[in-house]
């Protein structure tokens, strides 16, 4: 028996989440069966962690055992061949036998892209939130620092999470804007790409994040608001669930393999 851990990326507009659900199309359905169609096994995939409807991943980490005698650098292309042209395996490794593509993860880092221009980009429409209005960028970066460090993040939870314990680590929170796409004597602030590291994540957790962010960008919170929101351990005191699409899982880092490959 082999263990293989690859990594994919995904556009996560049409599909209900990474996990399989009985009423939904989603990442891991598409995955194992392209997946059966190759080794002709029935297999179960391990995730390093669930995305939601809508959101999207660059770097996202499963594994599973196998049979199969195929060498492992032939599974990208073999199982891209019988995926949706929205998702693509990137690299594919053979771990041992122990490791677990969620309990062996080291970090995740999440980006979050704001388009802070005046009007929609048509080609990046899935993968952005559009946010036409006029945001204090520098007060949103000086918040942002607030979150990085070990807290309850209850604030920050979705009020469904079943988790028991909401205490997170976050070891960086940054934000960079990227402004080729201004045009010039317009209200174009660029395109702001927010990248969150930390040990885990809760249930909406960065979402609910970039809604209360972009609220100080607002104007309706000061940066030094998110301290008291953080102790508050109460979901009403931070802002709202930034919309899903303008989330990706951007990357996973692990221990137990070469940096070059993953």
């Amino acid at each position: 028996m082999r263990n293989l851990c690859m990594k994919v990326s995904y556009d996560g507009t049409h599909y209900n989440g990474f996990q399989t659900q009985p009423d939904g199309r989603t990442i891991q359905d598409q995955l194992e069966k392209a997946i059966k169609m190759l080794s002709d096994e029935d297999v179960k995939i391990i995730a390093s962690g669930r995305t939601d409807a809508g959101v999207h991943a660059y770097g996202q980490v499963f594994n599973f055992l196998t049979q199969s005698h195929i060498p492992v650098e032939r599974w990208p292309m073999a199982l891209n061949t019988r995926l949706p042209d929205d998702i693509v395996v990137r690299e594919a490794i053979e771990v041992p036998e122990l490791f677990h593509a969620r309990y062996s993860a080291k970090q995740k880092t999440y980006r979050y892209t704001v388009n802070a221009n005046q009007f929609i980009d048509v080609f990046q429409r899935h993968t952005q939130f559009h946010h036409h209005g006029k945001l204090n960028i520098e007060a949103m970066q000086r918040a942002i620092k607030h979150f990085i460090g070990t807290y309850d993040f209850t604030s920050f939870a979705s009020r469904r999470s079943t988790k028991t314990s909401h205490i997170r680590t976050l070891f960086d929170a940054y934000m960079v804007v990227d402004k080729s796409m201004c045009r010039s004597s317009t209200y174009d602030q660029g395109v702001i790409h927010t990248y969150v590291t930390g040990s885990g994540f809760l249930q909406h957790m960065v979402r609910i994040m970039m809604g209360t962010l972009l609220e100080v960008g607002e104007g309706k919170k000061s940066p030094d608001d998110i301290t008291a929101i953080i102790a508050a351990e109460d979901r009403s005191k931070a802002g709202p669930t930034a919309v899903s699409k303008g989330l990706i899982l951007w990357d996973v880092e692990y221990n137990d393999f070469p940096k070059k490959t993953f």
